[in-house]
């Protein structure tokens, strides 16, 4: 019985810090992928509170079948201070995405990109 605890401990622990290190580029795939496949808990843990709600109003729209490939791309990717962009492409648009991405309680999140913000792309 001891074992099995340790186990289960052991694998929570791996699984919750594997998280925690993704990269930017890590990140956005897991915000594309869960956005097109309609997984609303990934890309609720990945995203900012506006990041969140901005994805989430327009997911329907672009809804793909979940056992459809992404084929994600990182096409380029700017670090700018705490800010860093990505830019992108999958199976599902042939034009490249961009999502802008920050640091919160230190992990890398998608956030609202607004009409304001000039990326470096």
């Amino acid at each position: 019985m001891k074992k099995i605890a340790v186990f289960s401990l052991v694998v929570l622990f791996l699984s919750c810090a594997g998280k925690q290190n993704l990269s930017p580029s890590e990140t956005a795939k897991f915000v594309a992928e869960s956005f097109y496949h309609g997984d609303k808990a990934t890309l609720k843990e990945y995203t900012t509170e506006s990041g969140y709600a901005n994805l989430s109003s327009i997911q329907e729209m672009f809804a793909e079948d979940k056992n459809s490939e992404s084929n994600f791309k990182v096409v380029d990717e700017q670090k700018e201070g705490e800010v860093t962009w990505i830019k992108y492409l999958t199976s599902y648009d042939p034009k490249p995405g961009i999502f802008k991405l920050v640091k919160e309680d230190g992990i890398w999140k998608v956030t609202h990109n607004g009409p304001k913000d000039r990326g470096p792309f």
